[in-house]
């Protein structure tokens, strides 16, 4: 079975199309204002029509109100919602609730204690996505370019996706280490940041889809 693979941060037509012919399985739009990759509803609205179709979108949000939930989940349209902040699981289940859509729950990782937080949403997130814990002082749950030790998710059930300072170059033994089901990357793929590079996503991509994988069975 292989891997699937999340291109986050896409910006523009060029990329989304980018990763769509090097195969990838989603493309995340981020709607969080500090983030370099943020995007305007309306331009969010033209990518994931552009999508449909062709790849699933994910729309990224950190800490949602219901207004800005509403209004992504009716005018965008995604296929699955993100939620990278805080959100308990009470909250995730009543977004799930709202839309009707795909949840995945980021859960930020430094060390295998962290991963305790993960069976809290077993009823409400459809995957769970372990991303790097944030450096202090970031502005940024995600997207900063750093990992973390693949090798705690050994103990993790199965299937979850993985975040976190993923690249062309590691991303196979990060698969091979964590078994993870999804690798998601965004500053992995650019050449600054917020800007994508569509050789570096055809190269990880390939990666991921070469590298030998754990097949962990589910909890």
């Amino acid at each position: 079975m292989t891997v699937d693979v999340k291109i986050c941060g896409v910006r523009t037509p060029a990329i989304l199309d980018a990763a769509v012919a090097a195969g990838a399985n989603f493309v995340g739009l981020v709607f969080f204002e500090k983030s370099p990759r943020h995007l305007t509803v309306a331009d969010a609205r033209a990518l994931a029509t552009s999508a449909r179709g062709h790849i699933k979108t994910v729309a990224v949000m950190v800490n949602p109100d219901d207004a800005l939930v509403d209004l992504i989940s009716a005018e965008v349209q995604p296929d699955v919602l993100q939620l990278h902040g805080s959100e308990a699981p009470e909250r995730v289940a009543t977004i799930k609730e709202r839309t009707g859509r795909s949840i995945f729950k980021a859960i930020p990782v430094f060390d295998a204690a962290d991963l305790a937080a993960a069976p809290r949403y077993a009823g409400c997130a459809d995957q769970i996505l372990f991303d790097a814990k944030a450096p202090a002082g970031s502005d940024l749950p995600g997207g900063n370019g750093i990992s973390f030790d693949w090798r705690i998710l050994e103990a993790a059930d199965a299937p979850f996706a993985v975040s976190g300072g993923l690249d062309t170059d590691n991303v196979a033994e990060a698969i091979r280490l964590s078994g993870a089901a999804l690798v998601d990357v965004s500053s992995g793929v650019e050449t600054a940041p917020g800007v994508k590079d569509e050789r570096l996503i055809s190269t990880f991509i390939h990666a991921a889809r070469s590298a030998p994988q754990q097949h962990k069975k589910a909890s």
